[in-house]
């Protein structure tokens, strides 16, 4: 089941493009649950359209898992080095989960900015609420699992979880779940009952972006 952007706030995004000029692509935060299928889907577009968007690649200061490399993955540093480049206004968002810091940095955003690519932005929750503090305006995008139970299950496949940490994490999903119906928070909710449905959903959503990125959407 998939769940379509509201009229109003294609309305008034549409209004808002009107009004400030824009025709570049904009960047793309996309945002769900860990274990709904969010980085899944966001590792097929940039296969496919790897030359168009690029991946703001965050940073976070717990340790790295099996096979996540620096800088590709996450940019691995000590809570110290983040909370005072947080001070500096460095970062556009940030958020504790679990005892450990995430953010995305503004350096990280210019760095894919500066390849022509449109930005994509893996947030949580409190991420995008804080990302529609600022004056970046992407296109919001929500990927929720089906249920509380499919996501529990999924979770305890990847076992890279504690009984503790899985506890948070679906928490964490109960109260993104019922976030993801306030209106206006996103521009569309992808349910993610079948992974080549949802993934139509997501590259059908930001279609007329990849057309600006090309050179061939229309003005």
């Amino acid at each position: 089941m998939l769940r379509r952007p509201l009229a109003g706030l294609a309305a008034a995004t549409l209004g808002r493009a009107a009004s400030d000029g824009m025709s570049g692509p904009r960047p793309v935060v996309l945002s769900g649950p860990s274990g709904a299928g969010k980085s899944t889907l966001l590792k097929r577009l940039l296969q496919e359209h790897g030359s168009i968007f690029g991946f703001s690649v965050s940073h976070t200061t717990r340790d790295p898992r099996p096979g996540e490399e620096n800088g590709k993955d996450y940019h691995f540093v000590t809570r110290e080095v983040m909370q005072r480049d947080i001070a500096a206004g460095d970062f556009i968002e940030h958020a504790e989960f679990s005892g450990n810091l995430y953010g995305t940095s503004k350096a990280a955003v210019r760095a894919v900015q500066a390849t022509n690519r449109i930005c994509v932005l893996d947030v949580d929750l409190q991420g995008v609420r804080n990302i529609k503090k600022t004056d970046l305006w992407p296109i919001y995008i929500s990927v929720q699992p089906p249920s509380l139970e499919v996501l529990e299950q999924r979770l305890r496949q990847r076992d890279t979880e504690t009984e503790e940490s899985l506890a948070k994490r679906l928490a964490a999903a109960r109260a993104d779940m019922e976030s993801s119906k306030e209106p206006g928070l996103f521009d569309l909710v992808i349910v993610n009952n079948s992974l080549d449905e949802a993934y139509r959903a997501l590259r059908e959503a930001l279609s007329e972006e990849i057309k600006k990125a090309q050179g061939t959407g229309r003005s």
